[in-house]
């Protein structure tokens, strides 16, 4: 930050040259310095680059109020409050005001009143742009009061002024905004009663205050953000407000798998290492199953839509994924460990925390619908990498020996907390596995290998082509006949296997998710279909 011009006196910043001017023109000004320069305008906002930030540039240019309307988790607040980028760094402003005065336009009593007494010795300061933003959150409870303002007895009984004084008013945050950018969040939320009186500042640019006019040419740009669903849910934007926000903008959410990937990459905190944890290798594929999960939630016929999957699932998801895979390392001494496909349990708090249910949702459980998002964000993925088992032309060949493996009766089960070396023997102990991931990938590590092999047994699970148990946090895998007709299987201390079902959850038929395969006998998790 650049230190603050030095002059002092309104004298002194006259001969200076300075000309005021509005924030509109401000901004707009700055804007197009940007853009002439080629530099970028909101860095750090990924996505929007064809859609929502041309618009905005254009409500700027045009010097428009606007308002960006989309779901929750969409960068709506991110975006606005990278606005004061735009404004000059520094401005001058009469020393006192409260609501940061123009010496050259000067609109408060208190700074007209000091111009007149002083003239060119009256005082000045200097304001950052950083301190040229106002926010309001907008909850039914806000007040004109907390707005505009409201008459302060107290001023008026101490100084011995009417009510009639624009001395005793005590200033609200729209009015201490003058000469920045002034930002409503949900603005919907707001009462209708307290809406109109925005009518008068962005209009007229005159208040009432308990009754009385005060005539304040406040100078600001005005932004608001909306949910779509608030409008049926918790109140309106009123007509009249409406038409004087110039333009309305909508946002989304990310169109491509990698564009969200870049998104959590910038926003979920994975350098553990550097904050005394260990170094957490996350290859890309499981990058990309962390965004399908969000993709998927988003089309899912269990989610509501309306309510829509915030950016916010996949930031928390991959947060729990690395803390899954970090809180192994450390339970086995490791100084570094690669993400696993067992990991991929860890994020199911991060989804049934992130996702409203529709009726049918709710009746399979937050839990079933989770893991099912999981298991089809893993089917859509894997082919990616590695062959199709849906495919039974040729996808279905590669894995031709694995699934002789497991046809003899063979079995695996990974644990959460299995060292590498162990992790690495049970999976090689399966036949064909190698080979396969080996044939259609170049792992950098034989860690990474190892967690494509799992991904491997998994994508042939969500295929319908081999049985899969939950053992404790992790996974047993057999094949599929047998793991119907193994009603009861126990591990070591006596502990069961809990069974889950493939493919996760079908549509909807009749109110109720249509089940594949039978339930395990004494089982008491709801089983997804």
């Amino acid at each position: 930050m650049a230190d603050a011009p030095t002059l002092r006196t309104l004298g002194a910043l006259r001969a200076s040259g300075y000309t005021p001017r509005s924030v509109k023109d401000e901004v707009r000004a700055n804007l197009i310095a940007k853009l002439k320069a080629r530099e970028e305008v909101f860095p750090g906002i990924l996505g929007f680059d064809r859609t929502v930030i041309p618009q905005v540039q254009n409500a700027i240019l045009g010097k428009h109020d606007f308002i960006l309307l989309g779901l929750r988790g969409q960068a709506k607040s991110r975006l606005v409050r990278m606005l004061p980028s735009l404004l000059d760094e520094w401005v001058p402003v009469v020393e006192g005001s409260e609501i940061h005065d123009d010496p050259l336009a000067p609109v408060s009593k208190y700074a007209r009143d000091l111009i007149a007494e002083k003239g060119d010795d009256a005082p000045i300061g200097w304001l950052h742009r950083s301190e040229r933003y106002g926010e309001k959150l907008a909850t039914p409870d806000t007040s004109i009061a907390d707005l505009i303002g409201d008459i302060d007895p107290i001023k008026a009984a101490t100084q011995k002024l009417t009510y009639a004084d624009e001395e005793v008013i005590h200033f609200g945050i729209i009015p201490r905004t003058h000469r920045g950018i002034f930002a409503i969040n949900e603005l919907p939320d707001l009462q209708p009663r307290i809406q109109v009186g925005l009518l008068n500042v962005m209009e007229e640019q005159d208040v009432q205050i308990r009754g009385f006019n005060v005539r304040l040419p406040l100078d600001m740009l005005m932004v608001f953000t909306a949910n779509p669903e608030d409008y049926t849910n918790r109140g309106s934007i009123i007509t009249p407000l409406k038409d004087r926000i110039d333009s309305q903008i909508l946002t989304h959410y990310p169109r491509e798998i990698e564009i969200g990937v870049e998104i959590t990459r910038q926003e979920a905190w994975q350098d553990r290492q550097s904050a005394g944890g260990v170094s957490v290798r996350v290859p890309h594929v499981f990058r990309e199953i962390v965004e399908q999960v969000a993709f998927e939630a988003r089309e899912s016929e269990y989610v509501d839509q309306k309510s829509g999957v915030s950016a916010r699932l996949t930031r928390a998801a991959m947060e729990d994924l690395v803390s899954a895979a970090e809180r192994r390392a450390l339970l086995n001494g490791e100084d570094e460990t690669t993400l696993r496909a067992t990991d991929l349990n860890a994020i199911e708090p991060a989804v049934t925390g992130k996702v409203e249910l529709v009726y049918e949702g709710e009746q399979e459980g937050a839990q079933g619908v989770a893991r099912a998002l999981i298991g089809r964000a893993v089917a859509a993925i894997v082919p990616k990498y590695l062959p199709d088992p849906a495919d039974k032309a040729e996808g279905r060949k590669a894995y031709g020996d694995v699934l002789a493996w497991f046809a003899k009766g063979n079995g695996v089960e990974i644990g959460p907390e299995m060292p590498f070396d162990q992790y690495a023997r049970v999976l090689d102990s399966v036949d064909g596995l190698a080979a396969l991931v080996g044939a259609h990938t170049t792992p950098n590590t034989p860690a990474e290998k190892a967690s494509l092999m799992e991904l491997a047994l998994e994508a042939l699970h969500q295929r319908s082509l081999l049985g899969k148990d939950l053992v404790d946090g992790g996974a047993g895998y057999a094949d599929m006949m047998g793991s119907v007709l193994l009603r009861r299987r126990r591990r070591p201390g006596g502990r069961r296997l809990r069974r889950l079902a493939p493919r996760g959850l079908a549509p909807p038929a009749g109110g109720r998710a249509r089940r594949e395969g039978p339930p395990a006998e004494g089982s008491t998790e709801r089983q997804a279909p």
